[in-house]
């Protein structure tokens, strides 16, 4: 497949999504997916566990980033085998630290922090591929370059942090400022493209009650960012250029959250420069000199290579395993709640 091409099917995908997520997420209606009855209560009826679109679009995200990271790194001729071992690898260290950084930071049991998970796969990366080549490599003779995972790795997250910003909208956390706060020059700046959450279980209104009110969209100006780059990115891996496609992603997305942060009204912790915005600049340095220090690898990608490698009956189901279980972990509503009345319908007995 032509690379053009190729990217262009993933900017007419990125683009539908973003501007259907922009118009619909944001209702009430679009928060909760379903909801299963767990226990009968007093009244007869039903306490129910939520099932959230931000689940669901988690899912997606998470399912399309690794989607792309094994077609990038399919490309290069990287084994299937040592693909599943690297992205369990890296699944294994950023789920749990999503939950457990927010947990550290913000005090909160029942929240998710992705900045916090990047920040701990980018501190584990170059090492889990070290470990893999020690270990699954050299029982089936291969050898992964750190430099080209790192920029699969950092394209891939471009992508899902921005289509994961959807699931944001839909939930209604990671929310900008009130225009009513903003000044003038920023309100203009915004007075018709602003989001407008409705709901009283969004985040949105239970933590500040801002339900109803025009806030800075700051969730779909991220999507876009981060799309931006991962495109571009994707361009320059498939040109061979490695290490520009891992600086590129990597300080285009660290940076705008670090900037983003000042443009938040939810809840990031007491300090004038947040723990996430000092871990995205940390991750730039980190991430910078392991291109200094690891070897560079000359090889031009194959892009048939990749796509022929992902159309495998066992990828395939790898990838829906990875659907199933992000959605599980993330689509679970911890902080609403249903109840559920069942009765027979008389005229249709």
């Amino acid at each position: 497949m032509d690379t053009l091409f190729f990217i262009g099917v993933i900017v007419l995908f990125i683009l539908t999504s973003i501007a259907w997520g922009f118009k619909t997420l944001p209702k009430e209606n679009w928060q909760i997916l379903a909801v299963l009855p767990r226990k009968k209560n007093g009244q007869g009826a039903w306490n129910g566990l939520n099932l959230t679109y931000y689940g669901f679009l988690c899912a997606n995200a998470y399912t399309f980033a690794v989607f792309i990271f094994l077609i990038l790194s399919g490309s290069m001729g990287i084994p299937m085998t040592g693909l599943v071992a690297l992205t369990v690898s890296l699944l294994m260290i950023c789920m749990p630290s999503a939950k457990l950084i927010a947990r550290i930071v913000e005090k909160k049991t029942n929240t998710l922090t992705v900045g916090g998970a990047v920040f701990a796969g980018a501190l584990a990366a170059p090492w889990i591929v070290l470990a893999v080549n020690h270990t699954l490599g050299k029982i089936e003779g291969f050898e992964i370059s750190v430099i080209v995972f790192l920029s699969a790795i950092s394209i891939a997250y471009a992508y899902g942090e921005g289509l994961g910003r959807l699931a944001c909208v839909s939930f209604g956390c990671c929310y900008g400022k009130p225009l009513a706060a903003c000044s003038p020059r920023v309100r203009h700046l915004f007075s018709r493209f602003n989001l407008v959450f409705n709901g009283k279980t969004k985040k949105i209104a239970y933590a500040d009650d801002l339900d109803g009110q025009p806030v800075i969209p700051i969730q779909i100006i991220t999507a876009v960012i981060y799309s931006v780059s991962a495109v571009f990115g994707t361009w320059l891996f498939l040109n061979h250029y490695f290490s520009a496609a891992l600086l590129e992603t990597i300080i285009v997305t660290q940076v705008w959250r670090f900037l983003s942060e000042f443009l938040r009204a939810d809840f990031r912790g007491r300090l004038a420069i947040t723990p996430y915005q000092v871990m995205s600049l940390l991750t730039i340095p980190y991430l910078t000199g392991a291109t200094l220090f690891f070897p560079q690898i000359a090889q031009t990608p194959q892009l048939s290579v990749g796509l022929s490698m992902v159309w495998n009956p066992w990828i395939i189901l790898f990838l829906q395993l990875i659907w199933i279980i992000t959605f599980l972990y993330t689509g679970r509503s911890a902080v609403t709640g249903s109840r559920i009345s069942l009765h027979v319908i008389e005229d249709k007995i």
